[in-house]
């Protein structure tokens, strides 16, 4: 598996990396998961094959090639685009996907968005200025697929003392994708 670099306008360089951030597979080792932060995408494989993992199901839920920002990919015949930046109940979202935690049953998969604060800052400065959020996504164990659950979405810049900035989260007890304490 790897993630392809998109050439990009209006960045630093003239290709945006895949910078995979955060990688699980499920418990019953049917699926893995990773975040691309700054492409903006949560993405899950089919490894019932480990030696032909399948894409079954992408979500974008920010990066840096959304729409409203200075960056726009190109495609190879010359055509630009950027993604649609995703918005929850009145919350436009900041960012990128920084870090994943898989329920127990592999049905919700969990997302927060700040990676370290000096790169938030220098990548992203909505997100150090406005704060970080967490979202589930809703997995489709069966065939595949993300979507994003409308109804959950975690503020953090508007704690008390925000905003503040969420970098992960985990199970109490553990799972197959958290740490484990015998």
């Amino acid at each position: 598996i790897s993630v392809k670099p998109l050439k990009v306008q209006n960045w630093i360089l003239p290709e945006l990396p895949g910078f995979i951030t955060d990688i699980l597979i499920s418990i019953d080792d049917r699926f893995l998961y990773f975040i691309n932060w700054l492409q903006g995408d949560i993405r899950q494989y089919n490894i019932e094959d480990p030696k032909n993992p399948v894409l079954v199901g992408q979500v974008y839920v920010g990066g840096l090639v959304q729409k409203g920002s200075p960056v726009v990919a190109v495609t190879e015949d010359g055509k630009t685009w950027q993604s649609d930046v995703p918005e929850i109940q009145g919350h436009r979202l900041r960012g990128g996907p920084n870090m994943i935690q898989l329920s127990l049953d592999g049905k919700r998969l969990y997302a927060t968005n700040s990676l370290f604060s000096t790169w938030d800052r220098q990548i992203y400065p909505e997100l150090a200025e406005k704060g970080s959020h967490m979202l589930q996504i809703d997995v489709d164990t069966m065939k595949g697929g993300l979507k994003i659950n409308p109804n959950f979405f975690i503020d953090f810049g508007a704690e008390p003392d925000g905003p503040c900035m969420a970098h992960e989260m985990r199970y109490p007890g553990g799972d197959c994708t958290s740490d484990i304490w015998i």
